[in-house]
């Protein structure tokens, strides 16, 4: 059965496509992380075909301080991806010609702003189609032949993790037209990494494996366990031999209390990108590292598909998989600190707060408990906060909190119930996770 574009999202992609088409140089703006790199790539790549000058910039967040650097930017016409939702109002009093393809929670519907995000259109832009999905459906609008594309847009929605528990929505759609022109092929998952098994079970930090993970007597143990010769690859195994490596994983990880639901998650259908040999997950990670590392330039020409970009690209996330992993040994020994309702930690020293909190969440924490994450090297501090899909069954609205919890000290903040980050002062800090514990603790008694 074929998935539906909802006309009226049509219509409005329509309008974008239009806008953009009157202008010869557009300026971008997109998030730095994997969905945003991606957007970027996509935008980019449909503006260099279209013949239109252009030029990306990416942010770690939209704030006031970046919000006045859009304002005086000299373009006649912007394009923002993977931001914009908590800021529709202020670029409404713009004069240039703005789109905004955006998923996030909806604050405000704009009034002169064209602006597409799936939430507009009762589609859930947490799960069910990220920055990158928006911006793809830009991308095909303006040109149909930019449908080989849909392989950057799946690196967009395994980086927001839209792909975990199946694809829905919006997301559908790309995979069915994807596949379907021969761009994507959907592979089946499994708890153990690709590639070479000595190296990337030390790597791995999805699962983290504690014993395992940054550990090389661990992972020489574990395969020795399980019967296979060192020097072997995930492709090289037989059923046998990754029945018995799966089933050792598993028993590790609830050893460690991670959670069913959490395994299902991790041992999740893969994407196949056919035209970048490669899975969605890792140009994912690609795309990530360039944009954490601070040379997004790189990750947005690499998801372009630029080959000397891929090879830095591959070689930054190496380096950033043995610092995660190391940073996630560390906190994993020093442990979450508790509050009744949420759990929090600091990250200051390894700045992954975003990547430390998704993995803590999953695999060491209380799983009834959001996870909160400070990096306090700057003033203001970046927050970070992750949640699992059973507390958001209780009630849990991490975009609420983040939001409400992050103006409520000064700061702002925003993003999806289940993951959403802000910044607040630096002297603010205890006084905000007192507050956000009250504000969980309301959330989850409001809803009995």
């Amino acid at each position: 059965m074929e998935t539906e574009v909802p006309s009226k999202l049509l219509t409005t992609l329509s309008t974008a496509a239009d806008i953009v088409r009157r202008h010869d140089f557009v300026q971008v703006f997109s998030h730095y992380d994997a969905d945003g790199v991606s957007s970027a790539a996509i935008i980019a790549k449909t503006l260099l075909r279209a013949g239109k000058e252009f030029r990306v910039t990416l942010f770690t967040t939209l704030n006031d301080v970046n919000m006045d650097i859009i304002r005086n930017t000299k373009a006649e016409c912007m394009i923002i991806t993977d931001l914009g939702a908590s800021y529709i109002d202020q670029l409404d009093a713009m004069d240039c010609d703005i789109v905004v393809l955006d998923h996030h929670t909806v604050i405000s519907e704009a009034r002169r702003v064209c602006y597409a995000n799936p939430h507009l259109y009762g589609i859930d832009g947490m799960t069910s189609g990220c920055g990158a999905t928006m911006s793809l459906l830009f991308s095909v609008t303006m040109d149909e032949s930019n449908w080989d594309l849909v392989q950057i847009a799946f690196a967009g929605i395994a980086g927001d993790r839209q792909h975990i528990n199946g694809l829905t929505g919006l997301n559908t759609h790309l995979l069915e037209e994807g596949v379907r022109r021969g761009h994507i092929e959907e592979m089946a998952g499994s708890l153990i990494p690709s590639g070479d098994l000595m190296t990337e079970l030390f790597l791995t930090t999805d699962p983290y494996i504690r014993g395992v993970s940054g550990d090389s007597e661990g992972v020489s143990k574990l395969l020795s366990d399980a019967g296979i010769p060192h020097g072997k690859s995930f492709i090289d195994l037989d059923d046998e031999e990754r029945r018995r490596l799966s089933s050792l994983i598993a028993v590790k990880l609830t050893a460690q209390g991670v959670q069913l639901s959490s395994m299902n998650e991790i041992a999740r259908k893969r994407y196949y990108l056919k035209g970048m040999r490669m899975d969605a997950e890792q140009l994912s990670a690609i795309l990530n590292g360039c944009g954490r590392s601070g040379v997004g330039g790189i990750g947005v020409a690499a998801g372009m598909g630029d080959e000397r970009s891929l090879t830095i690209g591959r070689e930054l996330t190496r380096e950033s998989a043995r610092a995660v992993v190391e940073s996630m040994v560390a906190l994993d020994a020093a442990g979450l600190n508790q509050m009744e309702h949420i759990q929090w930690f600091d990250s200051t020293d390894s700045g992954f707060t975003g990547m430390l909190c998704g993995i803590a969440m999953q695999c060491i924490g209380h799983p009834d408990k959001p996870t909160i994450g400070l990096n306090r090297s700057k003033d203001p501090v970046n927050i970070s906060s992750r949640g699992m899909w059973s507390q958001l069954d209780r009630g849990v609205d991490l975009s609420v909190v983040m939001r409400e919890g992050c103006a409520s000290v000064g700061g702002s903040g925003g993003g999806h119930r289940i993951a959403s980050g802000g910044s607040i002062p630096a002297d603010k800090v205890d006084e905000f996770l007192a507050r956000i514990d009250a504000m969980v603790a309301s959330q989850i008694g409001s809803s009995r």
